[in-house]
């Protein structure tokens, strides 16, 4: 038992700390200066990631979706118009379970199972993949040359909504914008989350990106940063 506790430690939770803070094949802002990059994980939610598809409409503002596989079978509509409205498309595994809980095999479905998702619905799989909960694993550096691992240099709490009403506002507008990877949440219905919460995002978002572009921040998907 003692040495199944400790394999699963080093696996899973071990090698998650090692990686990120070494920085080991992961990527936590774009090379650009006074650019940020807005990433939105969880969804797509058929009523949270259209409001917020019409607020970057509105603002032209592209930005990177990290999608759930099972959410986007749900919702090809809503995939279908990311891609036409210029978005970027990423793996977030197709059920949002933690890589500490799977196995290299496992891990390697999870992705490869989500990349043909997408490829069903736009004719295009993606290069692009965030872990949930940025939870790692030892085998995830197998799939490292394969993918982009894109964690992110800012996190805001957002599946809150108690942190949405109280703090978002202000951490998005004290946040920097040198390269930055902002990651946020379209959906609320996964463990730990208020499933009201992206509606306050989406409304702080709103206002945020108004006031970024007149300090001419410019906002970026994936995409274009590695282009």
């Amino acid at each position: 038992m003692i040495f199944i506790i400790v394999t699963f430690f080093i696996y899973s939770i071990i090698s998650t700390i090692v990686i990120r803070k070494m920085d080991i094949k992961i990527i936590r802002r774009v090379p650009q200066e006074r650019t940020i990059a807005l990433t939105f994980d969880d969804g797509p939610h058929p009523l949270h990631t259209s409001a917020l598809l019409e607020i970057l409409k509105r603002h032209g503002v592209k930005a990177t979706f990290f999608v759930v596989g099972e959410n986007a079978e749900q919702n090809p509509g809503l995939i279908k118009r990311m891609v036409d409205e210029g978005h970027s498309l990423g793996l977030h595994h197709y059920r949002h379970i933690s890589s500490w809980f799977l196995t290299p095999w496992g891990l390697k479905k999870q992705l490869e199972r989500t990349n043909e998702v997408l490829k069903r619905i736009t004719g295009e799989g993606t290069y692009l993949y965030r872990p949930p909960w940025g939870h790692l694993n030892f085998s995830s550096l197998m799939f490292a040359n394969r993918y982009r691992i894109i964690i992110w240099s800012h996190i805001f709490k957002d599946w809150k909504v108690k942190e949405c009403k109280e703090h978002l506002s202000r951490r998005l507008n004290h946040s920097d914008s040198e390269g930055a990877v902002f990651v946020l949440h379209d959906n609320g219905a996964t463990l730990g989350a208020d499933e009201d919460a992206p509606k306050y995002m989406v409304e702080c978002v709103d206002a945020f990106i108004k006031d970024a572009l007149e300090r001419d921040i410019r906002f970026i998907s994936l995409d274009e940063a590695f282009q």
